[in-house]
């Protein structure tokens, strides 16, 4: 359990989701880190999906994998951008897993023959879990993100949890609010009423927020502020100005403007032990500074939903070329590019030139494959910079197995499963879990070793002889092409040592042609850019 002194940021949702809850509670995390106070976050999606692997990206956003194997939402990625530490799978709990577990111990007879019901032993099941993360982080200060927003039903049990949380603990206890202040462009007037209402719906579950962070396209002026504190119980300086910003890293130095860190050191009654904000100032410097451009193309296949483009699909690996290019003092500017397009018409192939260099990033399904199959070989046949994650590598292989190899009908089996050439395949474990249906959480998940081969590109760029990445995936490089795809030309420069799995393949004659079979976007921070994204973004300026 956790000690009695830690203490506990409760961050709910207002009015409506998508309006930063996880840039917040990451936010905060750095601003606490920044003055040497150990913090960590936890997310708790409303969700019945034990996990966010099952999870359709288009709709939910990417799922982002932890250290050790846990399929979780995009937000805990940002924890770990701002924190720059890693948040592992006991940071993460959905309403499926947490239900999953109350039931489960009914069935072993834990409850010793009480009523199990859903309050109070749910609220209970996340307050426990809330304890075991903030001991196995020994973590001061917990953040917790509530997913979604106050008023769902989805919600009542967390919110009960808090509320019972505040009662054991009253003074380790802190409630946000993040609530979205609306300017109809009729009125062009900022609306205070939403958030009225959601902090009258908060009070309805016991719940008063102790701060508000006011959400809004422009800073939120005093006369707003004043009208929140008067009709929301707070005092005008809890209410934090969040109006947009051009990048998310902005964000805790813009709460600093209305001095959220005093707030919070005073409201949870801890004392900073150092003040170290620096290395932060200096990246906002650089990203300000950074205006040449550099022009990345991104093939893909998750990012429509009617008229509108959802980069949430891809967000690992936007922040990952953002931290590359940044680092490099350039401006990345990213381009959609749907595979699709390419398969009904090869001539809108060349649109590939115009870029500096170009990524096929992971995936499933057999939607858009030939489209990603021919921009590879586009890519390898005019010497443009590609970067290849992990789905985007096995298509990498198939282009070189049919092209040049010359396997006629190289595939995968997870798109054709009599392919005369499975060059990508599964592997004993994973063709039993897939016949029995037996999918969610199954995947190769988490951290694997990866050993460099001498004198490749992924060597040098790495300097180091073995490193460990995150993998999420089923079907692997079938080892009974490897010697081909070699003899051809292709450079296997990374396998996993144990199992002598391919990780990363490269040409080296090109100006940069190498895919990895695992995602080195989940390990991109800001302060901290990831090696490989780094030497993609070099050879594209170049």
């Amino acid at each position: 359990m956790a000690g009695d002194q830690t203490k506990f940021v409760f961050i709910f949702g207002g009015v409506m989701s998508g309006i930063g809850k996880g840039v917040t509670v990451a936010s905060i995390g750095r601003i606490l880190k920044n003055l040497g106070i150990r913090a960590t976050a936890v997310k708790i999606d409303p969700y019945l999906n034990v996990d966010a692997g099952t999870m359709n990206p288009i709709e939910h956003g990417e799922v982002f994998v932890t250290e050790d194997g846990m399929e979780c939402d995009q937000d805990i990625g940002n924890y770990e951008r701002f924190l720059d530490e890693n948040i592992l799978k006991d940071n993460y709990m959905t309403s499926g897993l947490v239900y999953l577990t109350v039931i489960q111990k009914e069935r072993n007879l834990e409850f010793g023959g009480k009523c199990v019901e859903t309050v109070p032993h749910i609220p209970e099941e996340v307050i426990r879990r809330l304890n075991v993360a903030a001991h196995k982080t020994k973590a001061e200060v917990v953040i917790v993100e509530v997913g979604g927003t106050v008023g769902e039903y989805q919600n009542l049990v967390y919110l009960e949890a808090a509320r019972m949380l505040k009662l054991q603990k009253p003074e380790n206890i802190l409630f946000v609010l993040v609530s979205y202040l609306p300017v109809p462009s009729s009125l062009g007037e900022m609306k205070t009423k939403p958030t009225q209402y959601a902090v009258r719906t908060l009070n309805t579950a016991g719940i008063q927020p102790d701060i508000i962070i006011a959400r809004a396209s422009s800073p939120i002026d005093a006369i707003r502020k004043k009208k929140i504190s008067i009709f929301c119980s707070v005092k005008p300086e809890d209410v934090i100005s969040a109006p947009d910003v051009s990048n998310i890293y902005e964000i805790p130095v813009n709460f600093e403007k209305d001095k959220i860190s005093l707030r919070l050191i005073e409201k949870l009654g801890i004392k900073p032990k150092s003040k170290n904000g620096r290395a932060w100032q200096k990246l906002i410097e650089n990203i300000k500074k950074s205006a040449k451009p550099v022009k990345i193309g991104i093939v893909g296949k998750y990012f429509a939903s009617g008229s509108y483009t959802l980069k949430d699909s891809y967000i690992s690996v936007i922040e990952a070329v953002k931290h590359a290019a940044w680092s490099l003092g350039r401006k990345p500017e990213i381009v959609w590019l749907n595979a699709e397009d390419y398969e009904k018409d090869s001539k809108s192939l060349k649109e590939l030139e115009s870029y500096h260099g170009v990524i096929v990033p992971g995936g499933f399904g057999t939607r858009g494959t030939e489209g990603k199959i021919k921009a590879i070989e586009y890519l390898r046949n005019h010497n443009i910079p590609f970067l290849g994650l992990c789905y985007g590598l096995q298509m990498a292989v198939i282009d070189y197995a049919r092209n040049v190899c010359k396997l006629k009908g190289a595939h995968s089996t997870e798109i054709d499963p009599a392919a005369p050439h499975p060059v990508i395949s599964t592997i004993p474990d994973q063709a039993v879990n897939i016949s029995k249906k037996d999918m969610g959480g199954t995947m190769r998940l988490g951290s694997y070793a990866c050993e460099l081969k001498n004198g490749t590109f992924a060597r040098k760029l790495y300097n180091t002889k073995v490193v460990l990445e995150r993998h999420r995936h089923r079907y692997e490089v079938n080892n009974d092409y490897v010697s081909a795809l070699e003899k051809n030309g292709l450079v296997v420069s990374g396998t996993n040592p144990k199992t002598n799995l391919v990780e990363i393949i490269e040409l080296p004659k090109h100006k940069f042609f190498l895919a990895t079979q695992f995602h080195p976007e989940f390990k991109s921070r800001p302060l901290s850019p990831h090696p490989l994204f780094k030497g993609f973004i070099e050879k594209a300026i170049q």
